[in-house]
């Protein structure tokens, strides 16, 4: 459980460090954008509450995809295609850019280390 804890505590200083760099705070704006456009339109056009549409959308950005919940409609259908054709890149993006600024945290500290 210590592990857990202290790799969500390195996630959220990355995120931090990252919210710095406008290539990042790019990222995640359009990733927050995504992600309540999908919720909205989830939750009018399926009528999903406001928890499994945001849930669905995560699940399919991050290319899970349970499959407990599905579009129904054939305009649902194509939206999630095209939401997942976008949105997969971005999601991806934005966490190769959290990898990328805990690995540059590491760096820093470790440098830190060094110079002691």
């Amino acid at each position: 459980m210590t592990s857990f804890f202290v790799t969500l505590l390195r996630f959220v200083l990355a995120f931090f460090r990252g919210l710095r760099d406008p290539e990042f705070r790019a990222l995640f704006i359009a990733l927050v954008g995504l992600l309540i456009s999908g919720t909205i339109f989830y939750s009018t056009t399926e009528g999903w509450k406001i928890v499994d549409s945001v849930y669905f959308c995560v699940m399919t950005l991050a290319t899970v995809g349970y499959g407990d919940l599905h579009p129904t409609g054939h305009f649902s259908k194509i939206f999630t295609i095209i939401y997942l054709i976008v949105g997969a890149g971005i999601f991806i993006a934005f966490i190769t850019k959290v990898a990328e600024q805990k690995k540059n945290g590491n760096k820093k500290s470790s440098d830190s280390d060094q110079s002691l």
